[in-house]
């Protein structure tokens, strides 16, 4: 004889919180700034490093913004 009032609950496992410092996971530098990185790559391979420094200067500004330390 079963208890026909009974309802059924559904429970929820909690969720482990989300700090609010978490950070969306950062690039490897490799990978970062692939446009600045070509062309700088490009310039030294034809030019030499000494004629590229704005393009070596540019890549090292955006690695900066994506959260590198050069």
């Amino acid at each position: 004889m079963g208890n026909a009032s009974a309802k059924s609950v559904e429970i929820k496992a909690p969720e482990a919180p989300v700090p609010a410092n978490a950070e969306k996971p950062k690039l490897k530098p490799c990978c970062a700034c692939p446009e600045t990185k070509r062309a700088r790559d490009a310039c030294i391979i034809e030019r030499g490093e000494e004629e590229c420094g704005p393009l070596i200067e540019e890549h090292k500004a955006c690695m900066r913004k994506m959260g590198f330390n050069i």
